[in-house]
């Protein structure tokens, strides 16, 4: 591969996946026209879609052809013929659990910030959320929903073990101090250390890194007090670094901070491979509406970006994606009144990332709510 040619394995998952991804498929066209890039795209299976197909949520060659490729930008995953039975031995999420684990994608990054534009869509006052801009660690590889799992043959009883050793945290611990550095020198480890000894051993372990950060400030908060204060007072965390179950669920109570969990996006990585994915699930009851918002997908792709050191690609998409969200050229969920379709919010950020302002489309009339292309 040259140095402008790129390997991207595709996975558009189940429920809204195919939608979302088919838009950042369009943004990376898009991108590639502007700034001479070429993004070579191989697709394949993964989650309910994979067992209706193959049987497994995550099939070998889909493995091979992530492992062989630059990254990978995820759709969804989930199917409620699987949520609603608790007998089903094979789940999609499976395959993405799977994933993770055999590319060492040990970080999830998920950042989190308001736009002006949508403050009002938000269920939060305008004072509490106005200039929230977080940055969320968590540990993806480990705990407890890799750790030991059991069911009594009579339904009697249950298990799952939550298990950390030191070389699950020191990775992540460190690359959270890092991005800690780069903005307001200040991280907030999120734990249950009054209860659980995991906690406690993630504690002491990032109280001796920190002192490698001197610059930054670190603090503590049990998870119970941590969701309370992301919704009285969100501005006051910077950086958030967190085990894997206590960071899936503070992640996804932080994205009602911001109007939709379709404006967010994530980043998992890990030494040798990368994948990018919208934090929301899979959406089954809008599937085919064409109302699914695809900016979390499309702000995934521009981690991406970022991942393969195209930065100005990378800014110029989010640029792009502001420039869609101001002038409300965006779907239903943050414009009940007059949206647009996934596939027309998807084509004006295109439009603009490839002609900026001598886009196709008529900006005064987008403004004015008509939505005409000249």
């Amino acid at each position: 591969m040259s140095d402008n040619t790129f390997k991207i394995a595709v996975l558009p998952g189940d429920g809204i996946g195919p939608e979302v991804v088919a838009e950042s498929i369009k943004i990376l066209d898009a991108i590639g026209e502007a700034f001479q890039y070429s993004f070579r795209y191989r697709y394949a299976l993964m989650g309910a879609d994979a067992i209706y197909k193959t049987g497994s949520p995550l099939p070998d060659e889909t493995l091979a052809i992530c492992r062989e490729s630059d990254a990978v930008l995820f759709g969804a995953i989930g199917d409620p013929a699987f949520d609603n039975n608790p007998d089903a031995k094979v789940r999609p999420e499976q395959g993405l659990l799977k994933l993770r684990k055999e590319l060492g994608l040990f970080a999830n990054i998920r950042p989190l910030k308001t736009y002006a534009s949508l403050i009002e869509k938000s269920p939060l006052k305008k004072e509490i959320i106005e200039g929230t801009d977080i940055q969320i660690f968590r540990e993806l590889v480990s705990g407890i929903y890799f750790g030991e799992k059991f069911t009594e043959e009579n339904a009697a009883y249950a298990y799952d073990v939550c298990r950390y050793s030191r070389e699950d945290i020191l990775p992540i611990t460190h690359m959270a101090f890092k991005e800690a550095q780069k903005r307001r020198k200040k991280l907030t480890l999120i734990d249950k250390a009054n209860v659980l000894d995991t906690s406690r051993l993630w504690r002491k372990i990032v109280q001796e890194i920190a002192a490698e950060y001197p610059d930054v400030q670190l603090d503590y908060m049990f998870v119970d007090n941590a969701a309370m204060q992301l919704i009285l007072n969100p501005k006051q965390f910077d950086v958030i670094l967190t085990e894997n179950m206590f960071g899936d669920i503070i992640s996804d109570e932080a994205s009602v901070i911001g109007g939709s969990i379709g404006l967010l996006p994530s980043a998992s990585v890990g030494k040798e491979n990368a994948l990018f994915e919208p934090i929301h699930g899979s959406y089954p009851q809008a599937k085919g509406k064409g109302i699914a918002n695809p900016i979390a997908s499309i702000l995934s792709t521009a981690m991406m970006l970022d991942y393969l050191q195209l930065d100005q690609a990378a800014d110029k998409l989010r640029e792009s994606v502001e420039h869609a969200i101001e002038n409300r050229y965006v779907t239903v969920d943050l414009n009940a009144e007059q949206p647009s379709s996934t596939a027309e919010a998807g084509s004006f950020i295109a439009d603009y990332i490839k002609y900026s302002e001598k886009s196709y489309y008529n900006f005064e009339n987008v403004k004015i709510g008509k939505s005409t292309i000249v």
